[in-house]
């Protein structure tokens, strides 16, 4: 395929995994991968690599591919993906080298994106660990322009999140009327919140949007049943009829309202949501006047 860096390589039960980002200048990438019985090949998916699952909603948790350490333990063998994170140079997160444990499904990796996790390194095996982040894309550091862009192809959405227009300026190619999605942060706004970019919620005439990202169980990242606590950063300005963070999981809708302007970055907590099934949609719900201003970072949903 065109445009690879990041090569790296590692071996698991007999076969040979090439692995490779697309060329971002610092940001942060999908991971793609090609496999082969040899390690002289021939590799498959022949002529394009094929992308890693489990990273496309927040491109590899904000990493390029680095490399990868195999931990042969007594009970498995878990390999261990490190990717890296252009913290200094392209602002997009805290941290360096992250890493995240890998599973398999036959010979087709699978990325599990997780922001705390243990490892026995006698054993092999690993888990999730307590206070994991289960929001994807939470600081919205993925997208490396302004989004939506009249830079064809058109990404009319942040990675990972799905925006719904209910009132207001469409989200299209022409970039006279369509809503912004994020906001590149000051380097005032760096000291408080993390990373360069922030969502944004904002319209040129009066406006009706809902943001959300679906989070639920995957094979091998169980979202369990219980009490969680969805929180984060915002800030706004102009007039809003409705302001609202929520969380809907079996039928149940939590709600945290936001009055007044918040001129500085505010820490807005929800607290004993009840996750129930192992899925739970939160989100973020503007109805303003021509020209308000919403901008969140730094979602967090975690187990209580």
């Amino acid at each position: 395929g065109e445009s690879r860096e990041g090569n790296c390589m590692f071996k698991y039960q007999g076969k040979y995994y090439m692995a490779a980002s697309n060329i971002y200048g610092w940001d942060a990438s999908l991971a793609y991968y090609l496999v082969a019985d040899s390690i002289r090949g021939p590799y498959t998916p022949t002529k394009s690599m094929a992308v890693m699952k489990g990273c496309e909603d927040d491109y590899a948790h904000i990493t390029q591919t680095g490399f990868f350490v195999s931990v042969k333990g007594t009970k498995q063998e878990t390999v261990l993906y490190c990717g890296d994170r252009w913290a200094d140079f392209a602002g997009n997160g805290l941290g360096y080298n992250q890493w995240f444990p890998m599973s398999f499904e036959g010979s087709t990796p699978v990325f599990n994106s997780l922001h705390r996790w243990n490892l026995n390194a006698q054993t092999g095996s690993w888990s999730v660990a307590p206070g994991n982040n289960y929001v994807r894309n939470a600081s919205f550091e993925a997208d490396r322009r302004y989004v939506p862009t009249h830079v064809k192809p058109v990404q009319d959405q942040l990675t990972g999140w799905y925006s719904t227009v209910i009132r207001g300026n469409a989200i299209s190619q022409d970039s006279l009327t369509s809503p912004v999605l994020n906001y590149f942060n000051t380097e005032a706004d760096r000291k408080i919140v993390i990373g360069e970019k922030s969502l944004a919620i904002t319209d040129k005439i009066k406006f009706n949007r809902k943001v959300s990202q679906t989070i639920s169980s995957t094979s091998y990242i169980k979202l369990p049943d219980g009490y969680y606590r969805l929180s984060a950063m915002i800030r706004n300005s102009g007039a809003f009829a409705n302001l609202s963070m929520y969380a809907h999981s079996k039928g149940r809708t939590f709600r945290y309202t936001i009055t007044g302007e918040n001129s500085s970055w505010k820490k807005i907590t929800l607290e004993h949501i009840k996750v129930r099934k192992g899925k739970v949609e939160i989100g973020f719900l503007a109805e303003g006047e021509a020209g308000a201003l919403w901008l969140v970072d730094d979602v967090a949903l975690v187990r209580e």
